[in-house]
């Protein structure tokens, strides 16, 4: 029976991805975007108390539209166009099949999300609802329910296991992952391509700390803020689905973990400088009226489910732990003083310059191997680059990210926990994946235009410059 729905929500999923075709998505976008909107859907109809209907009614709308694709495609009413199937495909494929594999076979590591998102999704699984305040298993009642929600869905047909879930998580980080192809000028070069693949790779290494047999989602908030950007990116030139992509997916990233917002804040701002870029000539005041209003009108549709997820919570439980909070925040500082909060950010200091810690050494490789790849291609390739440039923009990522996260020891952690760091590389493993990921992205795109034939259509294996 876990096979026949196992089968079922794949057959949903590949209903979203081939209705947003038909609407022009970009076809490495359109399974991301698949996930969040049924993320969306589900989160509607669970607020209104009707999530096991809802679970229904969304995966059978992606079967719908399944087969009304099909039936459109066989009797000539829409063209099913494919891009073909280059190495990175393959590679993907694979890449998803084996973790796949293993992950269904995988024991559920227990953190904290024990306490939340696999929990809330066995609660939600067999009870059909969101907790309430009656419900006290449920501890972090604050956390908004988005990819727990997603994880109820699949668990629904698939059956509820540890497995079920971990591969859950996996689809959606697959997802989101796949979206960086989007980026490449030419998916025929290997080369590319396939430094692409190296750097999911090596995004698995940076991700120790938070693993992928786990429900922890701080490796999906990089890599969901990844696809934003490469969608920001892909769809620059299209106003309308530039502003429907950056309110899906900032609505979705403030409905993970409250903590979402330094993410939100960089799609956020690279969707602003894209809107300043590529603005139309005129009057000056027009112009600046119109994209304060495009961009405000965006956020305020990405934030309307936050604020309707922050009114459930309000009306619903009457304190909850990790709740934002100005009160609580004054109660550390009044409790600890000025000494404890001086040994904490001694201990960040510590943490941060010593060689033993993996995010550290994850910043040092970025650096090296962008400031590297500047000079070789300026200097041996002749060929002026911003990946410089680039690499400051990371660096003022990381460095403000630093100081978010000191501030979240300091005002909001116990002192007990704070003095240890206690999850330092598993929140600082996010930027570090983040950062790996736009830095290759932008330094493939540089590679590629120093090939000597720059015309696509005219490359073969004989394009080169010399022997």
């Amino acid at each position: 029976m876990a096979i026949i729905g196992g089968l079922f929500f794949a057959l949903a999923l590949i209903g979203y991805s081939s209705a947003l075709r038909l609407v022009h998505v970009n076809p490495y976008l359109t399974w991301i975007t698949g996930i969040l909107i049924q993320m969306m859907l589900l989160y509607g109809f669970a607020m209104v108390n009707l999530l096991r209907p809802g679970i229904w009614l969304v995966t059978s709308l992606g079967v719908v539209l399944l087969i009304t694709r099909l039936v459109l495609g066989y009797t000539g009413k829409v063209s099913i166009h494919h891009d073909g199937l280059h190495l990175f495909d393959i590679w993907m494929i694979f890449l998803g099949i084996v973790m796949a594999i293993v992950l269904g076979q995988s024991p559920l590591i227990h953190y904290d999300n024990f306490s939340h998102w696999a929990t809330m999704v066995k609660f939600m699984t067999y009870t059909g609802h969101l907790p309430g305040a009656t419900d006290t298993i449920i501890s972090f009642s604050s956390y908004p329910p988005a990819t727990a929600l997603f994880l109820t869905q699949i668990v629904t047909f698939a059956g509820f296991s540890a497995g079920a879930m971990l591969v859950g998580q996996f689809i959606l980080i697959w997802a989101a992952s796949y979206t960086i192809f989007a980026t490449l000028r030419d998916r025929t070069r290997g080369l590319n391509s396939m430094l692409l693949c190296l750097t999911i790779a090596i995004s698995y290494v940076f991700n120790i700390n938070i693993r992928l047999n786990n429900l922890l989602v701080d490796y999906v908030f990089a890599i969901i803020t990844v696809a934003g950007i490469v969608g920001i990116f892909v769809y620059q030139s299209r106003p309308k689905m530039l502003a429907a992509h950056v309110a899906l997916f900032c609505g979705v990233l403030l409905l993970i973990k409250n903590s979402a917002a330094f993410f939100v804040a960089i799609l956020v701002i690279d969707y602003l400088a894209t809107l300043i870029h590529h603005r139309v000539r005129g009057h000056r005041f027009r112009q600046t009226l119109k994209i304060t209003a495009r961009l405000l009108g965006t956020l305020l549709v990405a934030a309307l489910p936050f604020i309707w997820w922050e009114i459930h919570v309000h009306l619903t439980f009457t304190t909850s732990k990790h709740e934002i909070s100005a009160a609580a925040y004054q109660n550390q500082f009044a409790r600890e003083g000025v000494t404890g909060l001086i040994k904490i950010g001694q201990a960040f200091l510590n943490q941060i310059f010593s060689w033993q810690s993996l995010s550290t050494q994850g910043f040092l490789v970025i650096n090296l191997g962008l400031i590297a790849a500047w000079a070789i291609i300026k200097f041996m390739c002749h060929h002026p680059n911003s990946l410089l440039k680039l690499l400051g923009l990371l660096d003022l990522i990381t460095l403000i990210y630093y100081g978010s996260l000191l501030g979240m020891y300091v005002l909001s952690m116990p002192y007990a926990e704070a003095i240890t760091l206690d999850g330092f590389e598993r929140y600082m493993s996010t930027v570090v994946v983040l950062n790996l990921f736009i830095g290759m992205m932008a330094l493939v795109r540089v590679i590629d235009k120093t090939f000597y034939e720059q015309n696509l259509a005219e490359r073969s294996p004989r394009t080169f410059r010399s022997i």
